[in-house]
């Protein structure tokens, strides 16, 4: 059966992969991860798909704001599919919407406590202090942190989020990812999932087994676009 991928937008941007991949910036990930991709695709017929206009317009961004030259974007919109997921005929178990409803009421009661005690602890300061300023804006820190945490951390928090769940359930492909909330989720909707920092060394043993070299130069890349 042909391979089909889903990428989040961490699937080529995870910090955790470069360094696994002893890639030194952002960019050199992204040509590497997309220069495999191609050669997935056009050797074992692997197929990687971004969600449209959503994770694509996210990861592009990134991109850009690391200053990645014009030749990623062309890699990029030649070798992963942009395709919009069909909200309207995935269908989705009730049984997962209840789920997640309880998830979220769960996060909301914890992030209410984990604020209680941040109130109690700024009252304390007001009150004994001889650095205010300083002693306030380091609580105010460390409470974003820990509220981020709380409230985030395994929880599906964003329309790019949600359209990689969707369109994997439509294509029935496995997800790549590095993000908790969509590994989470992926495993109750039983989807195939694949952590962003193992997804290269995967399409390299898969090319390695069929004998094709495993470092990737720019003279044995393909060139042109793929309908």
């Amino acid at each position: 059966m042909r391979q089909r991928f889903v990428l989040d937008t961490t699937a080529i941007t995870d910090s955790g992969l470069r360094e696994k991949e002893h890639y030194t910036s952002i960019c050199e990930s992204a040509n590497e991860i997309l220069d495999l991709i191609a050669l997935a695709r056009l050797k074992l017929e692997i197929s990687c798909y971004i969600p449209y206009p959503s994770v694509y317009s996210e990861l592009t961004s990134f991109l850009r704001r690391n200053e990645c030259n014009e030749n990623t974007f062309i890699k990029l919109d030649t070798w992963l599919v942009k395709k919009t997921p069909n909200r309207y005929e995935v269908k989705i178990p009730a049984a997962i919407f209840y789920e997640y409803i309880i998830s979220v009421r769960q996060k909301t009661n914890r992030g209410r406590r984990l604020a209680e005690d941040y109130i109690l602890e700024a009252s304390a300061i007001g009150k004994s202090s001889e650095k205010l300023e300083e002693d306030t804006g380091n609580l105010i820190s460390k409470f974003r942190d820990k509220f981020r945490t709380v409230m985030r951390q395994g929880l599906l928090d964003s329309a790019p989020d949600l359209d990689v769940l969707l369109l994997a359930k439509e294509l029935e492909a496995g997800v790549v990812s590095s993000d908790i909330g969509i590994k989470k989720w992926s495993e109750k909707l039983g989807l195939r999932f694949v952590e962003a920092s193992k997804f290269p060394r995967m399409l390299k043993e898969y090319l390695i087994l069929l004998g094709v070299k495993e470092k990737i130069d720019e003279e044995s890349m393909p060139s042109g676009e793929v309908d």
